[in-house]
């Protein structure tokens, strides 16, 4: 049976370490200040930003939320942000996504200042990121947390180790092989368009699933002792639990890959509480370098 990583843990473990990294910033008169900015109404994005400004105030922030209607124009938004990169009291800014579709999302994703862009989409970080100048970037939440738990396994350096990255998402894929890549690894990133997946997926020692479909990878696809990192989260039926119920599952087919894995992140429970936890984490990284001091490390 392979070994369960505690994402919960980990993160948990993150958010101790940077709330006393926002104590001892406010020794020295700064406060780290988080900006979340929302349009519409969409049940999902107003459940993640209001978990995310909890969050921050929980960690001693100066927590912001702006919540805008629907029809906000993206002239608008722009404005909004451009007065939050002015504001010093404002160390990151986080525009939650989707937003409606009359706003091009990239003008407003380039407008945030690249040193408070800490969902790290901006593309000077995307740069840096590909450049493998990691420590002067702001590293996109989610395969900046899914690599820490690899970390925790497998330790800093993956020399020698083959990584499998499924899914070329800007948000995701792309940056999570970039980690690998600057770790050692040697990174095949594979997507729906490639030739036997599964026979890709069997000479890896770490599966990185980040292509949203539901258990898609099986565990016969798992070479023994990897390590599976589970990035997706989808809700399907089930109808064992009452009619009209269901369950969230990742990309990977938990059941059966535990059985052949060295480790494995669970869904719930391993990669999700960790971008959170990363937000947190690149606020802070923020704060400090505005204020002149280097990152601490998590």
């Amino acid at each position: 049976m392979a070994q369960i990583i505690d994402g919960k843990a980990a993160a948990a473990k993150i958010l101790e370490n940077v709330t006393k990294g926002a104590e001892e910033l406010k020794t020295r008169g700064v406060t780290p200040g988080l900006a979340v900015v929302i349009v519409g109404e969409d049940p999902a994005s107003q459940v993640y930003v209001a978990s995310k400004s909890k969050k921050a105030t929980e960690c001693g922030f100066h927590s912001v939320q702006h919540s805008l209607p629907e029809n906000t124009s993206e002239d608008e938004l722009v404005s909004l942000v451009e007065d939050l990169n002015r504001d010093p009291a404002i160390h990151g800014i986080l525009v939650q996504l989707p937003l409606p579709k009359h706003i091009n999302s990239d003008r407003i994703i380039y407008t945030i200042a690249p040193e408070k862009d800490v969902d790290g989409f901006h593309i000077l970080n995307v740069g840096m990121l590909g450049t493998g100048a990691i420590a002067k970037a702001l590293v996109p939440c989610t395969p900046a947390g899914a690599m820490l738990l690899i970390e925790g396994v497998r330790g800093k350096d993956l020399s020698g180790l083959s990584a499998v990255v499924i899914g070329r998402s800007n948000i995701v894929g792309k940056p999570m092989a970039n980690l690998l890549l600057a770790a050692n690894a040697t990174v095949t990133i594979a997507h729906s368009r490639t030739a036997d997946l599964a026979a890709v997926c069997r000479n890896a020692d770490i599966v990185v699933a980040a292509v949203g479909r539901p258990q898609m990878v099986k565990g016969e696809w798992i070479k023994p002792g990897a390590t599976v990192i589970d990035v997706g989260i989808n809700r399907i039926p089930a109808p064992e639990k009452g009619e009209g119920k269901t369950r969230l599952v990742g990309d990977v087919d938990y059941a059966e890959a535990e059985k052949v894995a060295g480790s494995i992140t669970p869904v719930p429970g391993g990669v999700g509480p960790m971008t959170i936890a990363m937000l947190m984490a690149n606020t802070l990284a923020a704060a400090n370098r505005a204020s002149g001091r280097d990152t601490p490390d998590l």
